[in-house]
């Protein structure tokens, strides 16, 4: 069987695409460098991360994007003995407007080289590219509209004025043609997220409705000629969650078709797990694979008709029953000179600034630049929380001579939703234990300081630091050579969620737990990590 989520944690926008024996799907990564995840599998069951392609300055600068802007839903496709990956940088969220410059990158392999980008368009989000049999290749993105009353106007969310398509020319590297408006979505509203699929002489085409809150749905709809008029699904939806509020899988939609050698089809969509009794989904959108059917109608519907995703799904047939089991604890000690592929960083293309790994051999070592929070020069290196119930440890070398240096172990959302137990300096007691927490503070991010009082450190030597999170309750602790201790009160973890602070329309990324350091005297006080390790516990 298939086990949703297939890509827990922080794995939002699904493009898949399949290439012989192989698939692989490419997510939305946000502010977090490199750009783009992408996984493989050979079977739709196991899957394993292999590539971030966007990892250089000439494809992607992020400094001063907004915390959820940068790079949304990329699309991943195969044509002409290449891949090609479409995606969107994303500068400005708020207000009227969004400015969101599409591009396109190929390589003759996942592992690269990938080429430098060629610049498409900027007048909406979700691009995707569609290889045509006959040769021609149709760029698609959804058309954002500011002269309008925005979300929630009338009439309903005009912002999302429909569905684009143009003829994209390869050789030129440039749209051709007239563009058209070929889709203006079902009366759900928030038409985004296009995917074009050619079977039998018809053109389908799957897009993402609702927001992409507890209303999400993927639409269906489907046309004889590329640019329409398309005709909706007589179902309207293929694959939403928004009436079973009841459903383990929740804010169902944004995801593309795929068929196996053998003519299955399956399709991929994001989706959260909400903590019981909270709508807060601290894992972020996660990605999930439903089996479809072809009806006698020519619609695809979820095996069994019902739209609502379920939590498993049989597997492709011939696949043997062989599970790769993830290890339950996951430790980096550092010794390579690379960085491990399961951390990231935040919007920089240039991380020489903010860690080194051979400085200080066997270690991670940060260089503290700007706050906690910054959306230019922010060290923090973390990795993805994929788990409701876990533990991260680390040890920390660190003399800061002033309170505005600070280093840590942190469980991080974005600016306005955190969590930081860091190690600082305190005129009257030295080297010293805080608590930098930020729960929900939108847009003010206005700090809160668990702590009464410091605690004060014995000695100028490492440091060891540990986070649990169980559900909803965060407990921070600090080794004492004999036993852990609690530091501070049980801090609230749900907050560090899609849906904390801001609101479910407001952040799209999902929780990370990892080092950050920061040093706004200037002077690049340097934090030495000896190792990290993250245990998940609920499986």
């Amino acid at each position: 069987m298939v086990r949703n989520p297939i890509l827990p944690g922080f794995n939002p926008d699904p493009s898949i695409c399949r290439v012989g024996l192989d698939y692989y799907i490419a997510t939305s990564t946000f502010e977090w460098y490199p750009g783009v995840q992408i996984h493989h599998s050979t079977d739709l069951v196991n899957w394993r991360l292999v590539k971030r392609p966007l990892d250089r300055a000439s494809q992607l600068d992020m400094r001063g994007n907004p915390d959820s802007g940068g790079v949304w839903a990329p699309c991943l496709s195969y044509a002409d003995g290449k891949f090609w990956l479409v995606y969107t940088d994303v500068k400005r969220i708020d207000g009227n407007f969004k400015d969101a410059h599409n591009y396109i990158v190929t390589a003759p392999a996942i592992e690269g080289p990938w080429s430098e980008p060629t610049y498409v368009n900027s007048s909406g989000f979700d691009p995707s590219l569609f290889h045509d049999d006959d040769g021609k290749k149709w760029f698609l993105n959804m058309l954002w509209n500011h002269v309008s009353h925005g979300v929630g106007g009338s009439p309903k969310h005009p912002s999302f004025a429909g569905i684009l398509l143009q003829e994209y020319d390869a050789e030129a590297g440039k749209l051709i043609g007239p563009v058209k408006n070929i889709f203006a979505g079902s009366d759900h509203g928030l038409v985004e997220g296009p995917h074009l699929l050619k079977r039998n002489d018809w053109y389908y085409l799957t897009t993402a409705e609702g927001g992409t809150g507890y209303d999400h749905a993927v639409t269906m709809a489907r046309s004889k000629t590329i640019d329409g008029p398309y005709e909706l699904h007589p179902d309207i939806h293929l694959i939403t969650s928004k009436d079973a509020p009841d459903a383990p899988l929740q804010r169902a939609g944004h995801g593309q078709i795929v068929e196996t050698p053998d003519g299955e089809v399956y399709h991929t969509h994001l989706c959260s797990r909400p903590l019981p009794g909270v709508r807060r989904s601290p894992l972020g959108r996660e990605t999930a694979i439903q089996k479809c059917e072809w009806g006698a109608d020519g619609w695809l519907r979820l095996s069994g008709n019902a739209p609502v995703p379920r939590l498993t799904v049989p597997a492709p047939s011939g696949i043997p029953e062989i599970t790769t089991e993830k290890p339950g604890e996951i430790r980096d000690d550092f010794d390579d000179p690379v960085l491990p592929l399961g951390f990231q960083w935040l919007r920089t293309p240039y991380p020489e600034r903010l860690f080194s790994l051979t400085e200080k051999p066997g270690a991670l070592r940060l260089f503290g630049r700007e706050s906690i929070g910054s959306w230019y020069d922010q060290s923090l290196v973390a990795r993805r929380q994929e788990h409701f119930s876990f533990r991260a440890e680390t040890e920390l070398s660190f003399n800061p001579s002033t309170f505005q240096q600070a280093a840590g172990l942190v469980h991080y959302y974005n600016r306005h939703k955190f969590h930081f137990l860091a190690v600082t300096h305190d005129s009257e007691k030295g080297r010293v234990l805080t608590i930098l927490s930020c729960p929900g503070d939108w847009p003010n991010g206005k700090l809160s300081f668990p702590l009464s009082e410091p605690l004060p450190l014995t000695g100028d030597g490492p440091v060891r630091l540990a986070l649990d999170v169980d559900g909803a309750a965060l407990k921070f602790f600090v080794w004492d050579a004999e036993r852990w201790n609690l530091v501070g009160p049980v801090l609230d973890a749900s907050v560090i969620s899609d849906e904390g602070g801001r609101g479910e329309h407001g952040s799209f990324t999902g929780a990370f737990v990892g080092m950050a350091a920061f040093d706004t005297s200037g002077a690049a006080c340097p934090a030495d990590f000896d190792y990290f390790s993250y245990a998940g516990r609920d499986g």
